[in-house]
Order: C-alpha cells, then structure tokens, then sequence
C-alpha cells in the first residue's frame, strides 16, 4: 500500500470510529488528509469500498495473526490462549478498526451485512478449534458456538475495560486475568 492510500486508510479508519460511517463525508477525509478529491477517487471509488477495504484489511489481521499463532500449538487449551493474547493485543494497537466492527454488527444494510458475515467467520474460526478440543479431550464438553463467542466477546471486553481504565493496558495483566476467569474453565481436569 503506498503512502497516500495507507494515509487515507488510516484517517477513514479513525473518523468512521470517532463519528461514524454515516457521519463522515468523502469531503472531511480529503480535508483531514489533505488530498484532492480525484486523489481519494483514485485509490477508492467510493465511501463504501473505504469501508469495505478496512473491514476486509481488520479480520485480514485477526485471522492471520490467529492462524499463525494457533499452528504453533498443539494443544488446544494453548491455541484458545493464544487467540486471547491476540484479540486483546488488536484491541490495544487497532482499536478503531475493532469499533468500526462491532458499530456496524447491527443492521440490514450491505455494510452491516458484510461485518456481521466477517465477524462471524472469525467467530466459527474459533468454534472449529474449539470443537477439535472437545473432540480430543483437551477442552470441556459444551456447546462450541457459545464458548466461542464468549471468547470473541473478549474483544468487548477489552474495549469497555479500556474505556473504563482511563490508563495504558498492561497487555499481560489483563491476558492474565482473562486467561484465568475464561480459559482456565474450559480446561478438562
């Protein structure tokens, strides 16, 4: 991506999360930017596909980083673990990509439909490991879709815990505590 498109990327991103995708005009984020219209026109044909290229860009990032981090283990009470790290770590780095999803999981429009299609895919992502792990004996029987969406509703909880904190996550800290109210319940004993 070069400089201007990953420019204009990174002020969409932020307006959307600050005000909104309806409230934030091609006009502000040509002006925030500093770009022509035609510049903006040449990278991105529209609003939406602004919208779109960050939402595909933002589970892009989540997905990879699971994928990548999960295949080191073998267990899969280690790859739930890892993907907590991760989402928290996403949470601290990209929080306005992750408030764009979630502000956007409600509704009939094309782009609602398109996070809720992205989230949930990442959500049955997580499902499958944790089906493999109660099919292997390594994770509590119980129902895979609600273990993990409690595990994807982490990310919920590290934005509100953050909002709430007023100061810098200690990234570990809160993995910790995560790690032992949430994952360490799932563990067969």
């Amino acid at each position: 991506m070069n400089k201007t498109k990953r420019k204009i990327f990174e002020t969409s991103m932020k307006l959307f999360a600050e005000k909104g995708y309806d409230a934030t005009s091609i006009e502000e984020i040509t002006a925030t930017v500093g770009v022509a219209k035609g510049t903006l026109y040449y990278h991105f044909s529209s609003k939406e596909e602004i919208f779109n290229f960050l939402v595909e860009e933002g589970i892009k990032l989540l997905q990879n980083s699971v994928d990548i981090k999960t295949a080191k283990f073998s267990n899969y009470i280690d790859k739930l673990k890892a993907i907590v790290l991760i989402q928290i770590k996403i949470v601290v780095k990209y929080e306005d990509i992750i408030t764009i999803l979630l502000s956007q999981f409600w509704g009939n429009e094309a782009r609602n439909q398109m996070c809720r299609k992205n989230i949930l895919s990442y959500v049955n992502k997580i499902e499958d490991i944790v089906k493999e792990g109660i099919d292997k004996g390594q994770i509590k029987k119980g129902n895979p879709q609600a273990i993990a969406s409690e595990i994807y509703g982490l990310i919920c909880s590290s934005l509100v815990y953050k909002e709430r904190s007023k100061e810098k996550i200690d990234v570990m800290k809160l993995y910790k505590e995560f790690e032992s109210t949430v994952i360490e319940g799932l563990r067969v004993k």
